[in-house]
């Protein structure tokens, strides 16, 4: 029960997060052309973001979208530490631990679709 309220959770902040980007909102427009992002990169984690949250509502996908999107805030996290944005480190570093918490409690659930997903040889 409380890795479904974790994902949905989860889900939300990046349902917010991917639609601010494809919405082009002027504070993602902003950000990204002050870290030096082509805006086109901001499209491209806006769907990398929205497609991962409608993974989490995925019972069977859930843990792996939520390890891919955890992989995914290292690179915010990257970019908050480059630009010492020391507040924004502290929420991306959050998210990401959450995402990465859902992960690792539905981790027998990713080795599953794993191995589903491998070609037989």
């Amino acid at each position: 029960m409380i890795t479904r309220i974790s994902s949905y959770i989860i889900a939300l902040i990046f349902f917010a997060s991917g639609g601010a980007k494809l919405l082009s909102l002027t504070f993602e427009v902003e950000a990204f052309a002050r870290w030096g992002y082509p805006i086109e990169f901001m499209y491209f984690t806006g769907v990398v973001e929205f497609v991962g949250a409608i993974g989490l509502l995925i019972p069977r996908l859930s843990s792996f979208a939520s390890l891919c999107l955890a992989v995914l805030m290292l690179g915010a996290i990257g970019t908050h530490i480059v630009h010492n944005e020391w507040l924004m480190l502290a929420v991306a570093s959050a998210i990401a631990l959450a995402a990465l918490w859902r992960a690792w409690f539905g981790r027998a659930e990713v080795k599953q679709l794993l191995i589903t997903l491998r070609p037989n040889k």
